[in-house]
């Protein structure tokens, strides 16, 4: 498996091609800049902020997305069927008046509170909160009942102190050149990975790729459920369109896992790529052949309102080890009844 290139990044990243030198010259600033930072909580020089409750964050190394969304409705739905009552904290990236705390409701629209924490809110009806400041959104859910705060990536936002840290990485990409930013893709150098709690590999829904795991990580693989019509009505298996031809819609991190998890079901998938976050249009659906639309779940949000009655979500459920739930329980304080 070779690293692939995410769509609107430098190609130096992933393909093995020297950095230029403007950008190695940037990367060693950076570096300063991140060590005085970690520097600075380590030796208590900036305090760090605790919720009263405990709190789980999933983030990355790598600059854009590596799989957190489905691992954070996978914890969530793990908390609660161990009776916790858990709340989602997340940044709301994209959102409109980022300065502005919400709360999410399922009826918002993804312009509001941006797009993965709308998915989260629809796919739980648990509490979310949008935030910039995460020690606010943690503090908020925590005061509104929650019992156990999940963050939706902020590995790097220190000032929110927490219990368990998870890293999640993409089985094609790993670390990239192993570089820091703008060099390379890394937001923070390799050996913060060994400080985590927890080491996810997100192996998409490729086949054998358990074996890519790792000592010290855990394989993550993402399960297709039944398709969703963006407009609703009754769901359909996935195999109900094998061996059709459809057209495939991803604005994701790595739109090319989306597309390989449906070829690998016999579905004919015709392309097409989108930008992570991406602002939807009527227009960008202008294909020149009338074919089923399937897209991920993130897309599906800021679509609903211009769908087709032949366009569907196609849901993804996070797949992990048994052992991985008990490692979990394990750094986690016993719930009080």
């Amino acid at each position: 498996m070779s690293p692939r290139r995410l769509p609107h990044t430098p190609a130096w990243w992933f393909d093995g091609s020297p950095p230029p030198v403007w950008a190695r010259l940037l990367a060693v600033v950076y570096a300063a800049v991140v060590a005085l930072r970690r520097l600075g909580y380590r030796r208590g020089w900036w305090r760090r902020w605790h919720p009263g409750v405990p709190v789980i964050v999933v983030g990355n190394l790598v600059a854009g997305g590596s799989g957190k969304t489905p691992l954070v409705l996978a914890l969530v739905e793990h908390l609660r069927a161990a009776g916790w009552t858990p709340g989602v904290a997340s940044r709301g990236y994209g959102r409109q008046h980022a300065r502005t705390p919400r709360w999410v409701t399922p009826d918002m629209s993804p312009a509001q509170c941006g797009d993965e924490p709308l998915l989260i809110a629809q796919a739980t009806g648990v509490l979310v909160r949008v935030d910039r400041d995460r020690v606010a959104a943690a503090r908020a859910l925590a005061e509104a009942g929650c019992d156990i705060v999940v963050c939706d990536d902020g590995l790097q936002h220190y000032r929110l102190a927490r219990d368990v840290e998870i890293e999640v990485q993409d089985v094609r990409r790993r670390y990239g050149n192993g570089r820091l930013l703008p060099a390379g893709p890394l937001r923070e150098p390799l050996e913060r990975a060994a400080d985590c709690d927890l080491r996810v590999l997100n192996l998409g829904a490729l086949a054998g790729a358990e074996l890519a795991a790792g000592a010290g990580e855990w394989p993550m693989r993402l399960a297709p459920g039944e398709l969703r019509p963006l407009g609703g009505g009754r769901r359909l298996p996935l195999s109900a369109l094998a061996g059709q031809r459809v057209h495939a819609v991803a604005g994701i991190a790595e739109p090319e896992r989306f597309f390989a998890m449906l070829r690998a079901v016999g579905i004919a998938v015709v392309p097409h790529a989108f930008p992570d976050h991406h602002v939807y249009a009527p227009e960008d659906f202008t294909f020149g052949s009338p074919l089923p639309v399937l897209m991920t779940e993130k897309d599906a949000v800021k679509c609903a309102a211009f769908a087709r009655p032949d366009w569907y979500a196609v849901p993804v459920r996070a797949q992990l080890p048994e052992a991985f739930w008990q490692a979990l329980r394990a750094r986690l304080p016993t719930r009080a009844p």
